[in-house]
């Protein structure tokens, strides 16, 4: 009983020149959960801060970064003034973790490696970011867990929701899997859905994601409490998604408004 009640010790991976606010909200909930010790946060990024979030927008979408900033700069806008108690415990927590939150240039350095193994975590989640190597998503006792904002083995890579939107699919899903050598192809902890409708993608994507929140905090108790059941995926041959390009996102919204008005 006295070991049930210790807290499970998790460290989070990452990626990215700051931390996007929804995992600010997953690393929010790992705090404030009594049973789970978050003991260190790994982001992924050669270079930091907001000159970094262009390069790294730059770097990974082209042309299309100078749309993504600007929607970038209306959310913050939005955030800072119509939610600004959010914004507010957002940065207050971002100040009680600083001493735990690590920006690496490569997190399968070495030395990143070894430090992991020092901080002996039981459990690893990933959020996000590089796809991890076997000498890091193994250093945990109890493995590495990571969230797919996809149906599997249907939709694995990036951009599923879209994707899967995109297909014309009834309902977009979830997943959180054990992390192995497989590019979205781990053991399946838990999964949901959630069906599309008449919605646009920007409300599919977050009540997508509230559901993963819910379902990657439930997971962790899972494994701490050791009644975690891990099933395996298919093995059948699945399209691996992309980002969408421009030309992409433009058949996007003209598919969804054809659909929305019914134009067959």
């Amino acid at each position: 009983m006295a070991g049930q009640a210790k807290p499970i010790r998790v460290v989070v991976f990452t990626g990215g020149p700051e931390l996007e606010p929804q995992l600010v909200k997953f690393l929010e909930r790992l705090e404030q959960d009594p049973s789970i010790a978050l003991v260190a946060i790994f982001s992924e990024s050669p270079h930091r801060g907001a000159s970094g979030v262009v390069r790294d927008l730059w770097a990974r979408r082209g042309v299309l970064a100078l749309p993504l900033l600007m929607l970038r700069v209306a959310h913050h806008f939005w955030r800072e003034t119509v939610t600004r108690g959010v914004s507010q415990r957002r940065r207050n927590l971002l100040v009680q973790l600083q001493s735990r939150i690590y920006f690496v240039a490569d997190i399968h350095d070495p030395g990143v490696i070894e430090h992991v193994r020092d901080l002996k975590p039981e459990l690893g989640l990933v959020y996000g970011g590089a796809i991890l190597k076997p000498e890091l998503f193994g250093a945990p006792d109890r493995g590495t867990l990571g969230i797919h904002h996809g149906k599997v083995p249907e939709y694995r890579g990036k951009k599923t929701t879209f994707w899967a939107m995109y297909n014309g699919e009834p309902e977009v899903g979830v997943t959180i899997q054990q992390i192995g050598s497989r590019l979205d192809g781990g053991e399946v902890l838990l999964e949901g859905r959630v069906p599309v409708g008449r919605q646009p993608l920007p409300c599919v994507k977050r009540r997508l994601e509230k559901l993963g929140l819910d379902l990657y905090l439930q997971a962790v108790h899972s494994v701490r409490e050791g009644s975690a059941v891990y099933l395996a995926q298919p093995m059948q041959s699945a399209t691996l998604y992309r980002d969408p390009g421009a030309v992409d996102i433009v058949r996007f919204w003209i598919r969804y408004l054809l659909r929305l008005i019914r134009i067959p």
